[in-house]
C-alpha cells in the first residue's frame, strides 16, 4: 500500500576520501554504531531493541549473517589511515570490498592535480564500487562525502569523484562535509603551502557538483575543541569527534523518522533557496563530547536546557563552526534540529521569542527559522535533556571564500610551485583550469553578496 512507500528509508552512502575524510568518517561510524546499539563488529547489542524507533537502514545494510554493514567506501591514495582502521576496533565493521587504497600508495603529495589525474586512472574501479552500493539499495537517495579541501587526495581525488557522481548519478543528491584549512601556522594539511591552490580548485567542484556543502573550518573547530575540552592544543581525535557529532546530529531526523525532514532532500530544500548558495555553517550545543558512562564521569558545563536555551545558544557566535562573523550580511535560512525530550509547544513559544530578536534575514524571500524535533538515541546517556544542531545558510560565508581567493591570487602572482601542477593533466597544456575555478568562486561570492540586498529578485530578473 501507499503507507509503505512513505516509510521506506531513503538510503545514503558515505564516501570517505583521503586522510581527513577517512579519519572523520570512521569517527562518524563509531558514533552511528553507539547511537543504534551496534557493536564494533556490526552485531546488534543485546540491549538494543526494536522499540527504539530508529531506522538503521539509512546508513547500514544487513549482511546474510545479520550483521550491520556500513554503506561506506573508504578511499585513499596512501595506506596509513586506512591501515589504522583495518587494524583498529572497527576492523570487522567495514566491508573489505569497499576499501580502496591506491596500489602505489604514495599519496597525492598535497597536489590537487595529482589526486585529480589519479582519479581518471582509477575511475572504473571506483564506479564499480559505487554502483554496487547504489544498486544494492531499495530507494537510494544520495551520497555523503567526507574530505578536506587543503591536501591532495580529499581535494583532487575528491573533486574527480564529485564530477563523476554528477555525470553518472545526476539524479542522486550529493552532500559533503568539507573541512576547510585553518590559516594558522600549524603543521599537517594546514601547513601545506599550496593549500590555496588546492582549495580553490576544489571549491569549483563543490559549487558546481554538490547539492549541499557543510563547511567545517579548522580554525573554528580548534577553537571550539579548546573551549569544550579545556585544552590548549586539541588533538585530531578531539576535533574529529566534533565533526562526527555534527554529522550524526544533522542526520538524526533521517535516522529517527519523525514527522518532518525524513529525507535528505527535504532537509536541503528548506535550507537552500538558490541552487549555488548551498554552503552551510553549523553550530552544536551542548557539547559534551564523551558519551557519558552510566556511572557519571565527565559532564559538560551546560546544565538546565530548555528549547529556547538551546536555540539561543546555537545562535551564539562562539558555537559557529566557521570562523566568519555573522554581524554583516543576512541569514538565508536557519534550521535547528533539536534532539531530546521536548514539549512541542515549547518550540512555538521559542520561535516567537526568537522573531523578536534582531536577526537579519534576506529581505526578498520567506526566510525563517525552522525547527525539527528528533529523538535522542536511547542507548547513550547524556548529562542534559536536550541538545541541538543548527544548520544556517548565511551570506557572510562568502568572507571565507574571499580569504581563499586572496591567498590564491597572492601565490599565483608569483607563480609559486606552479611547476608541480603543470606535471599533470589538466595543467599540462595551460592553466585555464585555475582561471575557470577562480571565476566560479568569484561568481559564488557575488551570489552571496547579492542575496543580502534588497533588490535581489528584481536584479536577478524574477
Amino acid at each position: 500500500g501507499l503507507c509503505v512507500v512513505a516509510t521506506m528509508p531513503r538510503e545514503l552512502c558515505n564516501l570517505m576520501v583521503g586522510q581527513c575524510g577517512n579519519q572523520v568518517g570512521s569517527t562518524f561510524w563509531q558514533q552511528l554504531c553507539l547511537e543504534h546499539g551496534i557493536g564494533d563488529d556490526g552485531t546488534l547489542q543485546p540491549f538494543a531493541t526494536d522499540t527504539a524507533g530508529d531506522c538503521k537502514d539509512v546508513f547500514f545494510y544487513q549482511a546474510d549473517d545479520h550483521k550491520y554493514v556500513p554503506r561506506a567506501l573508504l578511499i585513499d591514495l596512501e595506506p596509513r589511515v586506512v591501515d589504522r582502521i583495518r587494524k583498529g576496533d572497527q576492523k570487522n565493521l567495514f566491508n573489505p570490498e569497499n576499501i580502496y587504497v591506491h596500489k602505489e600508495g604514495s599519496g597525492a603529495g598535497n597536489n590537487w592535480a595529482n589526486g585529480f589525474s589519479i582519479g581518471h586512472e582509477i575511475s572504473d574501479t571506483l564506479n564499480d564500487m559505487i554502483s554496487r552500493e547504489v544498486e544494492g539499495s531499495d530507494s537510494f537517495e544520495g551520497f555523503v562525502m567526507t574530505h578536506s579541501i587543503a591536501g591532495g587526495t580529499g581535494s583532487g581525488l575528491g573533486s574527480f569523484i564529485l564530477e563523476n557522481l554528477s555525470d553518472h548519478w545526476p539524479k542522486k543528491l550529493v552532500q559533503t562535509y568539507s573541512v576547510f584549512p585553518a590559516n594558522s601556522k600549524k603543521g599537517g594539511e594546514d601547513g601545506v603551502v599550496v593549500q590555496p591552490y588546492n582549495s580553490l580548485l576544489t571549491m569549483k567542484r563543490l559549487t558546481l557538483c554538490a547539492d549541499c556543502v557543510v563547511v567545517l573550518d579548522n580554525n573554528a573547530l580548534n577553537r571550539i575543541a579548546e573551549d569544550t575540552f579545556k585544552v590548549r592544543d586539541p588533538d585530531q581525535a578531539q576535533v574529529n569527534k566534533l565533526v562526527a557529532t555534527v554529522m550524526a546530529a544533522s542526520t538524526a531526523t533521517l535516522r529517527y523518522p519523525g514527522y518532518m525532514n525524513n529525507g535528505l532532500e527535504d532537509l536541503i530544500a528548506s535550507l537552500i533557496p538558490l541552487p549555488r548558495t548551498h554552503f552551510l555553517m553549523t553550530g552544536y550545543t551542548p557539547l559534551s563530547l564523551d558519551p557519558i558512562s552510566r556511572a557519571g564521569g565527565e559532564t559538560s558545563r551546560v546544565r538546565k536546557t530548555s528549547v529556547l536555551d538551546v536555540i539561543t545558544r546555537l545562535l551564539h557566535a562562539k558555537n559557529n563552526m566557521v570562523s566568519v562573523t555573522t554581524t554583516g550580511g543576512a541569514y538565508m535560512s536557519i534550521q535547528c534540529i533539536i534532539q531530546g525530550e521536548v514539549d512541542p509547544s515549547e518550540v512555538h513559544t521559542s520561535l516567537v521569542r526568537l522573531q523578536s530578536r534582531d536577526l537579519r534575514f534576506i529581505p526578498w524571500g520567506p526566510a525563517g527559522c525552522q525547527v525539527a524535533l528528533s529523538k535522542k538515541s536511547p542507548y547513550i546517556e547524556t548529562a542534559h535533556r536536550v541538545s541541538g544542531l543548527m544548520l544556517t545558510n548565511h551570506t557572510s560565508i562568502s568572507n571565507l571564500f574571499k580569504r581563499i581567493l586572496s591567498q590564491y591570487k597572492k601565490m599565483m602572482a608569483n607563480q609559486v610551485f606552479i611547476a608541480n601542477y603543470r606535471k599533470f593533466d589538466p595543467f599540462k597544456e595551460n592553466l585555464d583550469e585555475f582561471k575557470d575555478s577562480e571565476e566560479v568562486v568569484e561568481c559564488l561570492i557575488k551570489d552571496y553578496e547579492d542575496a543580502a540586498t534588497e533588490g535581489f529578485l528584481k536584479d536577478a530578473g524574477f
